[in-house]
């Protein structure tokens, strides 16, 4: 009789060797920390959202005996400030903050992993800098396309989470509902503050609500509360009514099937992940040969799922000891 092999869990919780502040533009500076092993291989871990911010449990994903592990918060969000500010906000932005970063702390190469809007960064990143990075291990795969957009933000999900969706839509009147996103970004970006406090209070909900099969994930602890929805949600919106910055829709998958052809990687995605769907990774796959893809049957788009946390440590052990064996040779 054949047994399943345990599920492999996240690395026990360590803190943070050095933090720091990096000042990226006149208006924007960032924060960064650093821990692990600083002889290990180096990683980059970039969050989701946008406007996400980091969380310390993103270390966890390493073992802090043979990684060198960065994390940082992007502009408007987090621990970076000017806090939730949308000028000088753009993928490309972010780009350059990840290369000012690489350079700040003295790496040559790196791992780089993210899950959902870390995905695609990491992605945006990895096209842009192919020669900075080792290898990619992604989860939740989201590439900003119109049609990922009206399916999760306008008509599609709400099919799958009527209640949690009537909830989403609530603070937008019936006669704004036929562009969801514009009338969101309206309000988030508007001068009456009790209706993008509301705004961003239904649309943070509404991905919290929707992110796991066990049930709805609330707003992480280490920030006040309402200054997490607001950032989150705004700068959220501000990309996606941007289209990620990306010169058309299939941008960034094109460039991939371009210059990934020599960076091997992992994607993990959940096969019931309502918040980006699994027809995303599946399309990311075929353009990019070097990538493997694990679906996992019993998950959804958290990274905290436990098929999901399995396969994304077996990923980073395995870069690990790949990079031991080199090291060593």
């Amino acid at each position: 009789m054949n047994r399943r092999a345990p599920r492999r869990i996240l690395y026990p919780r360590h803190d943070a060797r050095r933090t720091g502040r990096l000042r990226v533009s006149e208006l924007h500076e960032i924060f960064w920390e650093e821990s692990g092993n600083p002889d290990g291989l180096p990683v980059v871990a970039l969050h989701g959202g946008p406007g996400g911010g980091s969380s310390p449990e993103m270390r966890r994903f390493f073992d802090p005996e043979r990684y060198r592990i960065f994390l940082m918060d992007q502009r408007g969000c987090g621990r970076s400030t000017p806090h939730s500010e949308l000028r000088e906000n753009t993928t490309w932005d972010l780009v350059d903050d990840i290369e000012t970063l690489r350079d700040h702390v003295g790496v040559d190469k790196w791992l780089v992993f993210g899950g959902s809007w870390g995905s695609t960064l990491s992605l945006a990143y990895a096209v842009t800098h192919p020669e900075r990075v080792l290898g990619l291990v992604l989860r939740g795969i989201f590439l900003v396309s119109k049609a990922e957009i009206q399916w999760f933000y306008q008509n599609g999900a709400g099919r799958l989470f009527p209640d949690a969706y009537d909830r989403y839509v609530a603070p937008i009147p019936e006669a704004e509902r036929g562009d969801l996103l514009m009338a969101f970004h309206r309000r988030l970006t508007g001068d009456d503050k009790q209706a993008r406090l509301d705004a961003a209070r239904a649309w943070s909900r509404w991905e919290g609500e929707t992110l796991s099969i066990k049930g709805p994930v609330t707003t992480p602890p280490r920030f006040n509360e309402d200054d997490f929805v607001d950032a989150f949600a705004r700068i959220e919106c501000h990309y996606f009514v941007n289209r990620g910055f990306f010169a058309h829709d299939t941008w960034l998958l094109e460039e991939c099937s371009k210059k990934l052809k020599n960076i091997p990687g992992v994607i993990v995605h959940g096969r019931y992940d309502v918040v980006t769907p699994l027809s995303t990774a599946w399309a990311l796959s075929k353009a990019w040969p070097k990538a493997q893809l694990h679906i996992i049957p019993d998950a959804g788009h958290s990274s905290m799922e436990p098929g999901i946390v399995d396969k994304l440590i077996q990923a980073t052990d395995d870069f690990a000891a790949i990079y031991a064996e080199k090291a060593g040779a």
